[in-house]
């Protein structure tokens, strides 16, 4: 089987939201033994039970650093002292426009998005380090390339986050470990079930597939970057968005 992760343990933040869970489904099938992440315990435990197996499930606040920093020691510990794959899925948003923007709504979405992504980076690295191989793996989004407006707080921490995997995967990739960014374009999500006819067909109108992804869209490309067949590939960002940005 190609993208076989058979062996291998990954570490997921966000585990239990649409994208999270749909990613953990994928690397779970392809045979990874998953640490799941989240705030909300509940969801994440029954996500757990529902994906079968013999996964995890941590709960953390990614807007605390001392808990961010505590993670991946917790998850080394539940899956038997090493980790193969990081994904940096969680992020929040805090939509407002630039002059109505306050610091906490830039400050949070800078901490979730980046910050504690720059902090699981950092602990993942060492065991990644020893075992020679790793592989990191952090959403993004289109917007970070596009910009969007009202969403500066936003846009500045997912095109952070893809600066930051370019600057590690420079560090990195003499110890066998890559890394790399998935830019979701729009998704089927609770946030787009929103929108109404006009709306919709407006977004539907810029994506010449004419379609909205899935989860599972995302989970395959993260079980292709997370393979060793994808060992050749790294500090890039694939994009999965229907052809919505040619980049």
């Amino acid at each position: 089987m190609m993208f076989d992760l058979s062996g291998m343990t990954a570490l997921v933040t966000g585990g239990s939201g649409g994208l999270g869970s749909a990613i953990a489904k994928s690397l779970s099938a392809q045979g990874a033994r998953l640490a799941l992440s989240g705030s909300n315990v509940d969801k994440l435990e029954s996500f757990r039970v529902s994906l079968g197996g013999d996964h995890v499930a941590l709960s953390c606040n990614l807007s605390d650093g001392a808990a961010v920093d505590q993670l991946v020691p917790q998850a080394l510990e539940a899956l038997g002292g090493k980790l193969d794959i990081l994904v940096n899925n969680a992020g929040v948003t805090r939509d407002n426009l630039l002059m109505r923007m306050k610091d906490e709504e830039f400050e949070e979405v800078v901490a979730i998005n980046l910050e504690a992504a720059f902090r699981l980076m950092r602990a993942a690295a060492r065991p990644m380090m020893k075992a020679r191989f790793g592989r990191i793996i952090s959403i993004t989004s289109v917007v970070a390339v596009t910009g969007n407006p009202g969403q500066a707080n936003y846009v500045a921490s997912k095109a952070g986050l893809i600066g930051m995997t370019k600057a590690v995967a420079q560090e990195l990739a003499s110890r066998g470990i890559t890394a790399n960014c998935i830019a979701p374009g729009f998704m089927n999500s609770a946030m787009t079930e929103a929108l109404n006819d006009q709306q919709r067909d407006a977004i539907l109108s810029k994506i010449p597939l004419g379609a909205m992804g899935s989860g599972e869209d995302i989970g395959a490309a993260a079980a292709y970057l997370a393979s060793r067949e994808a060992g050749y590939v790294t500090g890039q960002t694939l994009h999965v968005n229907g052809g919505m940005a040619m980049l």
